[in-house]
């Protein structure tokens, strides 16, 4: 959505005739309780400078390698040339294709690659590599600058997630949430200014929302977004050892 242009604003009616000698400015005094917590809410030092530089997540690549009971679990960012025909292949396989709706020649999923990797930082796409295998795909995203933020009452820092297991031989066994949980813990463990971990999966794709619950995630909500009716899963920094 633009921008909203505020000179097209007419509600606020005409603006006020200064009297003779009236200065053309005012001194706005805030209270000290209300300038405490302007200051509180003031990015650390060096962070204003990433988010201006686009590096809005950090970097993915450093914060592995992360054990889990599946193996050793790397994030390694994606790189069209290399990845495009695999992830392609994961994409058309019919399960996948039902919520992704990629399905096609290699060169829609570069389509869709390409527009994260030339943003502005914002989404990282990653491969998902266990014991060396390629064998995942993820998304990881600011879900608070996401066109979702319009959709569920967003805060600041809060990270999304998408997940794509590849091979067949690894969904329906716990695999998926082992690597969920993995991959949350990592972005609460690298990005110290996210209390919340955000995942919308597709309401009817029972299997992928229940990933999330055995991966520490709650049900926060149903939110209907654009293109289907989603479950709103939150991990909170808070409870993320007791879910």
């Amino acid at each position: 959505m633009p921008p909203t242009d505020a000179s097209t604003d007419t509600g606020a009616g005409p603006a006020p005739q200064l009297g003779p000698g009236a200065e053309d400015t005012l001194e706005l005094r805030l209270p000290e309780e209300l300038l405490a917590l302007f200051r509180e809410n003031e990015p650390p030092a060096g962070e204003a400078e990433a988010t201006a530089t686009g590096d809005l997540l950090g970097t993915p690549a450093d914060w592995g390698p992360a054990a889990t009971s599946a193996g050793s679990l790397q994030l390694v960012p994606v790189r069209i040339e290399r990845d495009v025909v695999l992830i392609s292949r994961w994409m058309n396989d019919p399960a996948v294709a039902a919520f992704w709706e990629l399905a096609g020649p290699d060169s829609v999923t570069a389509a869709h690659l390409r527009t994260q990797l030339d943003g502005d930082g914002r989404s990282v796409p990653c491969l998902g590599v266990l014991d060396n295998i390629p064998m995942s795909y993820f998304e990881i995203y600011r879900a608070d600058l996401d066109p979702l933020a319009r959709h569920y009452p967003a805060r600041p820092h809060d990270t999304g997630i998408h997940i794509l297991i590849g091979g067949v031989a690894d969904r329906g066994r716990g695999v998926g949430s082992t690597l969920l949980r993995a991959v949350a813990d990592l972005v609460l463990d690298h990005r110290p200014r996210c209390a919340r971990v955000i995942a919308e999966p597709d309401l009817r794709n029972t299997p992928s929302v229940a990933a999330f619950l055995s991966a520490g995630f709650r049900f926060s909500a149903e939110v209907d977004l654009p293109d289907k009716r989603a479950a709103l899963m939150v991990r909170d920094r808070a409870l993320r050892n007791l879910l």
